[in-house]
């Protein structure tokens, strides 16, 4: 039911793509971005990005509406590729 990528082991995001999402950060400008949610569905939002963070390893994108996503769940950011799918 749970895919690969959507497990607790954590694959940490590009150099680069972090860059990105600071960008949107600092000029809270609002992206498309597309995710996968914990029970592995795709999902897409059009929101800005309010925090970037780490929590036990992992990093985690805080959404506008409220809306916590781990960063190597996030598969797009303006159409741009954020985590590699396996």
């Amino acid at each position: 039911m749970t895919r690969e990528n959507t497990s607790n082991s954590y694959h940490p995001v590009r150099c680069e793509i972090q860059s990105l999402l600071r960008e949107y950060l600092t000029s809270s400008r609002l992206a498309e971005i597309v995710y996968r949610d914990d029970a592995g569905q795709i999902q897409t939002t059009h929101d800005v990005i309010r925090d970037l963070f780490s929590r036990a390893g992992q990093e985690f994108v805080f959404l506008g509406r409220g809306h916590m996503v781990r960063l190597d769940h996030v598969l797009t950011l303006d159409g741009r590729t954020v985590a590699y799918t396996n």
